[in-house]
């Protein structure tokens, strides 16, 4: 099993930091410190720290920056990376990025979305919720007080998760998909062919609609309940500043 990040995203919302970053690389260390730590340094260190040895990376917007720091990464957290490009990052959602790493996701994954500052007790919950048949199975925060902005989930006990999005009355959904996945190698052909379906429909979908035309096709995708633990998924300059504080804990 390797790690997966989507580093892709612009971040436009988080400007001007990400005038030259992607937004996985926005610092969330103390600000104005140097050498800062970035979503994707805590994530990497998550992935070390549960004895993953490889990650794939698919890179995008301002690419480059991520380009530039890959050996300093790999010696930092003694990690193999691997960066996969993402043609269409400014123009498509991340159906299609997540796409684009499909051949990683053949050697199983634990998938990570570049901006979601979070513990590596969420990596430990998800690998200890392996087995019994499970190839999918959802990182679920069913504490936190849910509304609009958030990926809703609902689970029936014994199908799974049986929808995902985010337009959904908060009062109907389970909890909230965090942005991490463990995926089985062998559920790696018909989640690409469930992301290209989506992605062609329409390039602006996101990756989550990926796992409901699973459902819909009759895949069992499951979750694992995180617990209360503080997260955040860093989309403007108000998250960022909770990330701050979040990774401050950890």
């Amino acid at each position: 099993m390797i790690g997966l990040v989507l580093a892709a995203g612009a971040g436009r919302r988080l400007r001007p930091y990400t005038d030259t970053l992607p937004k996985a690389l926005v610092p969330v260390g103390p600000e104005g410190a140097e050498e800062s730590l970035t979503v994707l340094d805590l994530t990497l260190g998550n992935f070390a720290e549960v004895g993953l040895t490889e990650v794939a990376i698919i890179v995008g917007y301002r690419k480059e920056a991520v380009y530039e720091r890959k050996a300093a990464l790999e010696r930092k957290y003694g990690l193999k990376l691997t960066l996969i490009d993402n043609d269409k990052a400014e123009e498509w959602n991340n159906a299609y990025s997540l796409w684009c790493g499909r051949d990683a996701l053949k050697d199983g994954v634990i998938l990570a979305n570049g901006d979601t500052v979070h513990p590596v007790s969420v990596e430990k919950t998800l690998l200890a919720a392996r087995g019994d048949g499970k190839r999918i199975i959802l990182a679920l925060d069913t504490v936190k007080s849910l509304a609009d902005e958030e990926m809703k989930v609902v689970v029936d006990p014994e199908k799974g998760m049986t929808r995902i999005t985010k337009l959904m009355d908060p009062a109907e959904a389970t909890g909230e998909y965090i942005g991490v996945t463990l995926i089985e190698g062998d559920a790696a052909p018909e989640l690409a062919d469930a992301l290209k379906a989506v992605w062609e429909t329409d390039p602006q979908q996101f990756y989550e609609h990926g796992y409901q035309e699973l459902v819909d096709r009759g895949f069992k995708v499951d979750v694992a309940p995180i617990g209360d633990v503080s997260w955040v998924e860093i989309d403007n300059h108000d998250d960022l500043a909770r990330g701050r504080v979040i990774a401050c804990q950890y």
